[in-house]
């Protein structure tokens, strides 16, 4: 957010505050400094828009009304009782376990809204320490795309859309699912929900998760049943999949230490005119090897199975994407 941006917000909430009464859009607009500069009209109401898109994300309570049935359009304010935060008392021990958490999440979509919950309490006179030096620092990471739309949906309570690719095969199918929560499980993210396709509960791993989450319906209209416990179905879910299945793949000569180390050496290639080693290996979910794997670059190349040589062909011509 741009300096000029943040200030305008803060003087557009500290003259709502200011004020028992509605203030309309044109009073707002001469009142508080930053508005007064648009160009025009219309400038003027979309930033004033963002504007109150914006207060409301961060929480805070913007109420519109009208001081008198003779008034001809809205105004704003902010109610005092609803903005000012309650007493917070919280034992040296919760509050040691709020700046872990903060510390704990690696990840866009939830580091704002860690740090934003740490400023409030510190604003509320709630000592909360982040010592800078840990002996663990442990992170959660959500790299998956698919991540923040799901979360959404979720908070939403909204049905969504996706091509899912199986274990079994490389070809992605269409399901629309019905979310219910997004949990971590072993290191993996999964967002379970009752899938409609099937008509019945089910559970997605978000790496298998391929092209853009989209919405379905209305928001508000998905429930989750009660006394459902998402951990459980998913760790469930977890251990009914295979233990492991062989992959094998071409290895460059003297390349590729990490996969050598792991991989068993089963014959000779050349590809393209380069000579190498052809290598078998175990892994209990072959298709989040993908990214790893990706990591060699043209030093190793996946020859089965088709779901992970795909996988990995997707990860490689997105990064050449990204670098032009």
């Amino acid at each position: 957010m741009s300096v000029a941006r943040a200030e305008r917000l803060v003087n557009l909430v500290l003259c709502l505050l200011s004020t028992r009464q509605y203030l309309s859009a044109e009073r707002i607009r001469g009142i508080v400094p930053g508005y007064a500069d648009a160009p025009s009209d219309e400038a003027f109401f979309r930033t004033f828009e963002r504007d109150k898109t914006e207060l409301r994300e961060l929480g805070i309570p913007l109420e519109v009304g009208r001081n008198s049935m003779f008034d001809t359009v809205d105004g704003y304010r902010i109610a005092r009782r609803d903005y000012e935060l309650g007493e917070i008392d919280l034992e040296p021990d919760e509050a040691a376990a709020v700046a872990l958490a903060v510390r704990l999440w690696d990840s866009p979509e939830l580091t704002g809204a860690a740090h934003g919950a740490l400023l409030k309490l510190r604003a509320a006179g709630v000592d909360v320490h982040q010592s800078p030096h840990a002996i663990v620092e442990p992170k959660v990471r959500t790299t998956e795309p698919a991540f923040a739309p799901l979360l959404a949906a979720v908070e939403a309570s909204q049905a969504v859309t996706f091509d899912y690719r199986r274990p079994s095969g490389p070809e992605a199918q269409t399901r629309t699912l019905e979310p219910w929560g997004v949990v971590s499980w072993r290191g993996r993210w999964y967002v379970v929900g009752q899938d409609r396709d099937r008509g019945a509960p089910r559970c997605f791993r978000l790496s298998r998760i391929v092209g853009d989450v989209g919405k379905v319906g209305k928001p508000g209209q998905v429930r989750r049943p009660d006394g459902v416990n998402l951990m459980a179905f998913v760790a469930s879910f977890d251990s009914e999949q295979r233990p492991g299945q062989p992959v094998r793949l071409w290895v460059a000569d003297g390349r590729a230490a990490g996969v050598r180390r792991r991989a068993t050496v089963v014959g000779a290639q050349e590809i393209d005119g380069a000579k190498g080693d052809v290598v078998e290996l175990d892994l209990a979910y072959p298709d989040s090897a993908a990214k790893w794997l990706a990591g060699y670059g043209p030093d190793v190349v996946v020859l089965a199975p088709d779901v992970l040589r795909k996988a990995v062909r997707e990860r490689l011509l997105a990064v050449a994407e990204e670098a032009r």
